[in-house]
């Protein structure tokens, strides 16, 4: 039987995953600023992008891509989350859909989040995309940089 601290835990690291997802969803820059760490550290790859570091970067980031759309959508399955601590990892399987140019370009996305345990709340100090074979947003996602 598992440590209902430890099932605790990933219960509070599964939230801090989605509060993240739903800030993409909603393309919320408010939402996802509560969802990170500010620090000069963290990271995040989007997918075909070079890694952007620092979180005033990576807020630009979010706001250029959140600029470039109308709409996203992202379906998440297959989530793991480890806790060692207070660092965290959900790795998971992103199945994007995002409208661009009056279009809508889809992809599936391996993910890992990492999130950090300050004063008793999870936030994401990492996030990395990769797209799975056959995916066509690595295109799509350069022309928002």
């Amino acid at each position: 039987m598992r440590d209902s601290n430890l099932q605790h835990d990933e219960q509070e690291v599964l939230a801090a995953n989605e509060a993240f997802y739903h800030a993409v969803e909603t393309l919320d820059l408010k939402q996802m600023g509560a969802a990170w760490w500010h620090d000069d550290w963290v990271q995040c790859l989007h997918p075909g992008w070079p890694m952007v570091r620092g979180w005033e970067e990576i807020l630009q980031s979010w706001a250029d891509i959140f600029r470039s759309t109308t709409q996203l959508n992202v379906s998440i399955s297959r989530p793991l989350v480890r806790v060692l601590g207070d660092a965290a990892w959900v790795s998971c399987i992103e199945q994007v859909t995002t409208a661009l140019e009056g279009d809508f370009v889809g992809a599936r996305v391996e993910t890992t989040n990492i999130f950090a345990r300050r004063n008793g709340r999870w936030k994401m100090v990492h996030h990395h995309t990769t797209p799975l074979p056959g995916s066509g947003l690595v295109e799509a996602s350069q022309s928002v940089q």
